[in-house]
């Protein structure tokens, strides 16, 4: 069994107020205690502590005590309370305080009208562990089946049961829990169905035909999915291109291994078309991570063309506008130890097109060796995923 003290997250705290977002499991709280040892923490998950601060907001100033200008306050759970986003607002002003604030979702933050501060604090998310973080402990196998949770990355023998556990006790009762469905038994039927389409382009029509459920009420689970992070709608690119474009979605669980647990599939053998759409969240996850610890927000998107030919991620360095064309990076991911050359077809039919300007072309497989060709960089997984975060990539 690893020590998951011993893995060091590459997550750097910003120097002012922030919110910090992420699905339950990836290590928000554990990093917060870490880095922030000599702040004020506060868990409203503290019955007592939750019970005091909703009677009376201003008692978080006398909590915090005699702190000088610059100290940290960590308010983990934050959610519990939103209005005690007003309080925490009125201390910055008035004391110069800087805040962490803490939560699985920003959701029910909204809900109740708050504003997140108003721009006074920045906003970050937190993912399970990257391949980075792992380092030498990343097992490719591994973590298509189990994901990368750190409780699950640190007690592997028990990840089964850590999975089922996660998905019917947070999934299941905290949205119960918060009221954000009226019925329970249509949402648990969509669970499954959107675990079993991990991956996939999004049709609510048929998504709702097969669960049950009117259209309406897809579009109102999908947003619960994603407002409380553990799941993410990759778009359709749409360059400026006369050929008319795919426009569905895709939808991605934050997770490979909780991806499974939601279709059922804990218990039951994972076949390679299960397997090629984990090592799609698994690169799509890889490239969020990045994303978001490098503060590079770039956007990402899949692209599939009328033909039918399709490119799995589409990563936009560099804006397109009126008198520019955009810049692009393109990924083609492909569980299979060897490389078709097919394969490059949407890629490199895609760079002929004007309007776009692709910097760079690579195909991501599970095979052993690095190839390249005209222009075309094939690498094995972890080999690309070396390169995204040495900055390489883009």
């Amino acid at each position: 069994m690893m020590q998951q003290a011993h893995i060091k997250r590459s997550f750097a705290a910003p120097e002012r107020s922030f919110f910090l977002f992420g699905p339950r499991g990836t290590g928000k709280s554990t990093w917060l205690r870490e880095i922030f040892h000599q702040a004020t923490y506060l868990d409203l998950l503290d019955a007592s502590l939750f019970l005091e601060l909703s009677q009376d907001p201003h008692a978080l100033e006398a909590m915090a005590g005699a702190r000088p200008p610059g100290s940290w306050i960590v308010l983990d759970e934050i959610q519990k309370i939103p209005a005690l986003l007003d309080e925490v607002h009125r201390l910055m002003e008035l004391r110069q305080w800087r805040f962490a604030l803490c939560g699985s979702s920003a959701r029910k933050l909204r809900r109740t009208g708050v504003n997140l501060l108003a721009g006074r604090a920045l906003t970050v998310h937190m993912e399970p562990f990257s391949s980075e973080e792992l380092a030498h402990r990343f097992d490719l196998d591994f973590c298509l089946q189990w994901g990368l949770l750190p409780i699950v990355q640190t007690n592997r023998q028990d990840a089964a049961d850590i999975l089922d556990a996660y998905v019917n006790t947070y999934l299941k009762e905290e949205i119960r829990e918060e009221g954000l469905v009226r019925k329970t038994p249509p949402f648990l039927r969509f669970l499954g169905i959107a675990g079993q389409l991990n991956g996939q382009a999004v049709n609510a029509q048929n998504i709702s035909r097969e669960a049950g459920v009117p259209r309406s009420s897809v579009d109102a689970y999908f947003s619960i999915l994603t407002d409380t992070l553990v799941g993410h709608f990759l778009p359709a690119y749409q360059p400026r291109l006369k050929v008319r474009e795919h426009t569905h979605p895709k939808f991605y669980w934050f997770d490979p291994g909780v991806a499974r647990a939601a279709a059922g599939l804990l218990h039951d053998p994972v076949d390679r078309s299960w397997l090629g759409f984990a090592l799609e969240t698994l690169v799509y996850h890889e490239l969020r991570v990045f994303n978001e610890a490098g503060r590079r927000h770039r956007s990402i998107a899949y692209y599939a063309a009328a033909s039918g030919t399709e490119i799995d991620f589409v990563i936009e360095t560099r804006q397109g506008r009126p008198q520019s064309p955009a810049h692009v990076v393109l990924l083609e991911v492909k569980l299979s130890g060897k490389w078709n050359r097919q394969w490059e077809r949407a890629m490199r039919d895609l760079k002929t097109k004007p309007g776009i300007v692709v910097d760079r072309m690579v195909g991501v497989y599970t095979g052993p060796r690095a190839y390249h060709y005209d222009g075309l960089d094939v690498l094995p997984v972890e080999d690309f995923l070396r390169q995204l975060h040495q900055g390489v990539v883009f």
